[in-house]
């Protein structure tokens, strides 16, 4: 098969779990890891981006019955409908809420993308732009057409979408503004937990900048992150490398420090996309969408503030 005007730009990965339902994930990346897949002939990588024209061989795979992606609780629907900050022909933006994965996976059948399917299945073609981690909440774009998709990607390639975060990190910065540029790997453990470092050597450019927001005497800082990078756990393994842990990180984070915090009200990971600035797809507008703090993390700043709690610079 080839790929079509439709296709383009679209992730290998995402095409193949889209055609061929029915079929495990863990099937379709075994395929891939196999180099059973090609490309014009070539063995291409999962997040290969696809051209229209290009030849897509697939191998004979057996499909399975599938079972039916659950419909989301009523509680869910009504609390995805309620979390919509845009909404055009070309775009739908959520303001994702924490512990709802992006996507199904590993055991879990309903992420925010099937979600949103289920409810609108009507967009047929409703694909995720990026991804946030489960437990961060925030502004997630996704995108209701391939050209909404392609020009979104474009842009994230060039690095010409500024994602800004709120953070709320242990102890006071030594400025009121920090830059970090470390390189960062991911690396499977023994165990299968993925997990992220620092590494100079074989990591990936990565660069965050820290500015402070509001200081708590010495225990937190309330930060303003921006990323020039997206890396996985980005944030928060740069957090962990400048000495100030996000808040409610569990696997990057400072366990005293979390301790300490559950006392101010604080049950996730304080870490929230608080604002995406990018060029419309089709329009060609400039846009900005922000999605405010939850109860949850608003309520913890109002209990931090009731404690040592110095001014805003």
């Amino acid at each position: 098969m080839h790929a079509t005007e439709a296709d383009a730009g679209q992730r290998l990965d995402n095409y193949l779990l889209r055609i061929l339902k029915g079929v495990p994930k863990t099937r379709i990346y075994r395929a891939l890891r196999k180099g059973e897949v090609r490309i014009d002939g070539k063995r291409v990588r999962p997040e290969h981006r696809l051209e229209a024209g290009q030849e897509i061989r697939i191998p004979p795979i057996t499909v399975s019955v599938r079972e039916e992606t659950p419909m989301p609780s009523d509680s869910l629907r009504d609390l995805l409908r309620d979390r919509v900050l845009f909404e055009d022909d070309h775009l739908l933006i959520v303001d994702k809420p924490s512990g709802l994965a992006v996507h199904g996976g590993s055991g879990l059948k309903l992420g925010l993308i099937e979600a949103m399917r289920r409810l609108r299945p009507e967009e047929l073609r409703l694909e995720l732009v990026h991804r946030l981690d489960r437990a961060t909440s925030g502004c997630l774009v996704l995108a209701k057409r391939p050209a909404a998709l392609k020009g979104m990607h474009q842009q994230l390639r060039d690095g010409r979408i500024r994602k800004t975060y709120l953070a709320l990190i242990r102890g006071r910065m030594p400025q009121a503004r920090m830059d970090v540029d470390a390189a960062l790997e991911r690396r499977t453990t023994r165990t299968g937990k993925r997990q992220v470092e620092v590494d100079e050597e074989e990591g990936k450019d990565s660069r965050s900048s820290f500015k402070e927001l509001q200081t708590f005497g010495q225990l937190a800082t309330l930060a303003e992150v921006d990323i020039e990078t997206g890396r996985t756990h980005q944030i928060r393994v740069h957090a962990q490398h400048i000495g100030h842990e996000v808040a409610g990180d569990l696997r990057y984070g400072d366990l005293r420090f979390n301790r300490e915090l559950r006392r101010f009200g604080l049950r996730r990971l304080f870490l929230h996309a608080r604002s995406l600035a990018f060029t419309h797809p089709a329009s060609g507008e400039a846009m900005r969408v922000d999605a405010p703090l939850d109860a949850e993390l608003r309520g913890v700043i109002n209990a931090l503030e009731g404690g040592p709690a110095e001014g805003q610079r």
